[in-house]
C-alpha cells in the first residue's frame, strides 16, 4: 500500500525487506563526476530522499560525498535517506558478491544499504573489465553461474545485516518468475524501464500481487526527441492541469503504483521534478489509452545498458 497522497512524500513499504522506499527517486547515471556531485546535492536540497546508484556508473564516491555533505549541512538523518546500488554483471559468481557489495558500501561512505539490486540478469565473464568482449566485439557471457546462484549470495548479505532489502533490475517477467518462486528472501523491488510507451502492465500486475515494488527508470523517455515529452496527449494534459509534461509523466507513474527514477542535473529541474501532484482521473485514464509502444533500452535482452556508452567511464 502506498503511504501518503502527497506524491512528494509518498513512501512504499517493502513487504519483503526492511524500510519504505520513497516513490520519487533520483537516478545517478551521470557521466561527469563534478555534475554528479552538484546534481546529487541539489536533488537532496529539492527534497529527494531516494538515491539510485550502481557500481557500473563508476561515480559512487561522488554520490557518497554529496550525500554525506548535503545531509550534514541540512541536518538530514541517515535513516531518512534511501540508498540503492547495484551488483554489476562481472560479479555474479557468489564468491565475488560480498566483495563487490562491500566495495560499493565503502565508496558510498555508508555502513549499510537500503537496497541492493542485481543490475541485470546476465552474467558476464568475471574480472575487472566491466565490458568483456571477444575479438569480434561480442559480449563474453559466463554460463558457469546461474541467476539463482547470485540471488543466494544476495540473501546472505541480508542475513549479515548490512543490506536491508534485495531485488533485480532490467529483468523480464519470464526471468523473474523462477527467482521469485525459488527465493528464500523474495525480491523487494524490480527496476525496469517503464513509461506510457512501455507500461509493463503484466509485470506491474504481478508485482502488485506479490507485494513487490516496481521501480520505473526512464519515466520521461530518457530525453529522446521526439518522445514522451512532446507527445500530444501529454502536452495537452499538461496545459489543462497547469503542469509541465515532465510533471505529468512523473505523476502518472506514481499514480499507477510505481516508484520512479529521474535524473535532473540542475537545481531548477530537480525542484520541478519533485513538485508533482495527482492527476484528475480523466487525464490519468487518457494517458493509459496511449497506443504507442517503444522500448528505449534493450538491456533486458543483452545485459548491456544502452544508456551507458561503450568505452565510457560511466
Amino acid at each position: 500500500m502506498i503511504e501518503s497522497s502527497d506524491f512528494r512524500f509518498t513512501r512504499i513499504p517493502l513487504n519483503h525487506g526492511a524500510g519504505r522506499i520513497p516513490a520519487l527517486g533520483f537516478g545517478t547515471l551521470i557521466p561527469d563526476p563534478a555534475v554528479t556531485l552538484s546534481a546529487t546535492r541539489e536533488a537532496l536540497e529539492a527534497g529527494f530522499r531516494h538515491f539510485d546508484c550502481a557500481e557500473r556508473y563508476l561515480n559512487e564516491p561522488q554520490v557518497g560525498e554529496a550525500l554525506q555533505a548535503g545531509s550534514a549541512a541540512a541536518g538530514i538523518a541517515r535513516e531518512d535517506i534511501f540508498v540503492t546500488t547495484k551488483l554489476w554483471n562481472t560479479n555474479h559468481r557468489p564468491e565475488r558478491v560480498e566483495q563487490a557489495f562491500e566495495a560499493s558500501l565503502k565508496r558510498l561512505k555508508l555502513n549499510y544499504l537500503d537496497l541492493y539490486l542485481i543490475h541485470t540478469p546476465f552474467a558476464f565473464q568475471s574480472g575487472d573489465n566491466p565490458d568483456p568482449r571477444d575479438q569480434n566485439g561480442n559480449v563474453i557471457y559466463d554460463d558457469g553461474v546461474t541467476l539463482l546462484d547470485t540471488w543466494g549470495a544476495l540473501e546472505t548479505l541480508v542475513d549479515h545485516g548490512k543490506c536491508r532489502a534485495i531485488g533485480l533490475s532490467d529483468i523480464s517477467l519470464e526471468k523473474l518468475l523462477p527467482i521469485y518462486e525459488s527465493a528464500r528472501i523474495k525480491p523487494s523491488v524490480v527496476q525496469v524501464e517503464s513509461h506510457p510507451y512501455l507500461p509493463e502492465t503484466e509485470l506491474l500486475d504481478f508485482c502488485k500481487e506479490k507485494n513487490i515494488v516496481l521501480l520505473a527508470f526512464a519515466p520521461l523517455g530518457h530525453g529522446m526527441k521526439p518522445g514522451l515529452l512532446e507527445d500530444p496527449v501529454i502536452s495537452s494534459i499538461a496545459a489543462r492541469v497547469g503542469k509541465t509534461p515532465g510533471q505529468v509523466l512523473l505523476a502518472w507513474a506514481v499514480q499507477r503504483g510505481t516508484a520512479l527514477l529521474t535524473t535532473p542535473k540542475r537545481a531548477g529541474r530537480a525542484k520541478e521534478n519533485f513538485d508533482i501532484s495527482p492527476l484528475p482521473q480523466d487525464e490519468f485514464d487518457e494517458i493509459n489509452r496511449i497506443q504507442t509502444r517503444l522500448r528505449l533500452n534493450d538491456v533486458v535482452n543483452t545485459g548491456s545498458p544502452g544508456f551507458i556508452p561503450r568505452g565510457s567511464s560511466t
